[in-house]
């Protein structure tokens, strides 16, 4: 095994590792086969499988869940014979013409019943976007318990290869979410976007670099990456982020090679609070993130295409991409079908601690994190949870052997058994 693997922090299986590529030089631009190489190398090192699962995707139910706003229950396959429970979001009546697709990827112990998911749901489904939120892994139908905040990955054993297996499932989620968007006759599948917030923003770091059929992609409350030592790579939560963080070790700027492969996807954008209470301790404000620009710039042979980042004073930890800058960066690059700049600018925005109150939506009751969002549109309605449910629970029980984390875990672990 060559001698740059000896910087990792654990030992691998030389099996389950893609041959690695020559260190790349700090000021080295990485060409287009190169880049190629780059993501078929860090998918190998999470297991994603290539070829992708076939979608097998299935609608289980139609239904209203606001004014201008359709919603199919939907489910499609992702690694090991598992499958995604998922909610799409769709203008009614639809523009003329293709539309943009937009896939949600939650925070830690996020799933669809989030009031992100929901809100985002609604709103950019008005503004003309198909919209898809998922269960992540081991939340909400996903879960053993059906419940939201389970956590369940958290639970996993099997040390460092079981970590890059699970974010590889995070990785082959998402992936399978685009392929789902890209299959609708609706969507554009050249107009796709995904944001990640929190837990979700560093698995759409990663997923932003390796899945090039992403036209944009927005981080909120992450995106701080720079490699060994940091909130990502030293994060307690081992499984979804310390371990398949210290595995990305073989890229050596990892951060500016990571964000050098996102530029040639194309547009990126990250988004903070100054008081983010979660990752702001470590001081990643402007001037890292300037840094971080112009390393990735020399990786990627010129500024141009290079991630844009901005914060907003006084926040903390929040679901940015809901927020007015955001939705105009978004609409600069995906094309609202319904909304225009000087529409989107004059929509209300909605105090969502106070569209908690009064819709009965579980939120962040904290103004400085969730609580104080102030998301773009207004008039979006409460829902119940089983309104967003794929199955009922006789349904679910039904189904559950390929749903659930459980499922998913005793395949990975035979999978790495052989």
């Amino acid at each position: 095994m060559r001698t740059l693997l000896l910087a990792l922090t654990f030992s691998f299986s030389c099996s389950s590792l893609a041959p690695l590529a020559p260190t790349l030089r700090a000021d080295e631009a990485l060409s287009p086969a190169r880049v190629t190489a780059l993501r078929t190398q860090i998918r190998a090192n999470f297991f994603v499988p290539d070829p992708l699962p076939a979608l097998d995707a299935k609608t289980h139910r139609h239904f209203t869940p606001a004014p201008g706003v359709k919603a199919e229950a939907v489910t499609y396959a992702t690694e090991l014979g598992t499958r995604v429970p998922a909610i799409l979001y769709l203008p009614d009546p639809l523009p003329a013409g293709k539309i943009p697709g937009f896939v949600v990827v939650t925070g830690h112990g996020g799933d669809k019943y989030s009031w992100y998911s929901w809100y985002a749901g609604i709103a950019f489904a008005r503004g003309g976007m198909a919209v898809l939120t998922y269960d992540q892994a081991g939340e909400g139908e996903r879960s053993g318990t059906r419940k939201s905040n389970a956590r369940e990955h958290d639970a996993l054993e099997g040390g460092e290869v079981m970590a890059r297996r699970l974010f590889g499932l995070m990785l082959t989620d998402v992936m399978q979410s685009v392929s789902y968007l890209a299959s609708r006759p609706e969507v554009d599948p050249h107009r796709i976007g995904a944001t990640g917030f929190s837990m979700g923003s560093f698995v759409m770091a990663i997923g932003g670099a390796v899945e090039p059929r992403l036209h944009a992609v927005v981080l909120a409350a992450g995106g701080n990456l720079s490699g060994a030592g940091d909130y990502w790579d030293s994060s307690p939560k081992l499984m979804c982020q310390g371990l398949p963080s210290q595995s990305l070790r073989f890229l050596g700027d990892q951060a500016a090679v990571l964000y050098a492969l996102q530029a040639a996807r194309g547009p990126l954008l990250i988004r903070n609070g100054k008081v983010d209470q979660v990752i702001t301790p470590q001081k990643t404000f402007e001037p890292f993130f300037a840094d971080l620009q112009a390393r990735t710039a020399k990786l990627h042979g010129s500024r141009e295409g290079v991630f844009e980042f901005g914060f907003k004073e006084g926040t903390g930890h929040r679901p940015y991409f809901l927020e007015q800058p955001a939705v105009l960066w978004l609409e600069k690059q995906l094309n609202f079908p319904n909304w225009t700049e000087a529409q989107i600018r004059a929509l209300p925005e909605t105090h969502i601690s106070e569209w908690a109150k009064h819709t009965g939506v579980p939120a962040d009751s904290d103004e400085v994190r969730g609580g104080g969002t102030l998301a773009v549109g207004g008039d979006v309605p409460g829902f119940s949870r089983e309104d967003l449910s794929v199955f009922s629970p006789a349904e679910w029980d039904a189904h559950k052997g390929e749903l659930t984390f459980a499922a998913w875990t005793a395949a990975a672990k035979a999978a790495s058994a052989k």
